[in-house]
């Protein structure tokens, strides 16, 4: 029984920790909601549909040092089969 009692205290604190604690910074991150005004209105646009993507929205993907957003995982196997087709035309 004590067993138990210890189990269902360590799974309450981690759960509180977790929750509450270091471990929301995992989920929520550290901003607390704040957004930073350049952060506000960006918006990317998907060089695959063309389609504008809001900053924490849809699939991301490094190439060439420059971070590229999709609005779907489709358009994200299309850009990573032929990057360079569609970021022809940028500047990189």
């Amino acid at each position: 029984m004590e067993g138990w009692l210890s189990f269902l205290i360590f799974g309450g604190l981690f759960y509180l920790m977790m929750r509450f604690g270091c471990g929301a910074h995992m989920i929520h991150g550290h901003s607390h909601g704040e957004r930073h005004s350049d952060d506000a209105d960006q918006h990317n646009i998907d060089p695959v549909c063309g389609m504008n993507v809001e900053q924490e929205k849809g699939y991301g993907k490094m190439h060439a040092g420059n971070l590229y957003r999709f609005c779907s995982r489709k358009c994200l196997d299309k850009f990573e089969t032929e990057p360079e087709k569609y970021i022809k035309g940028e500047e990189l």
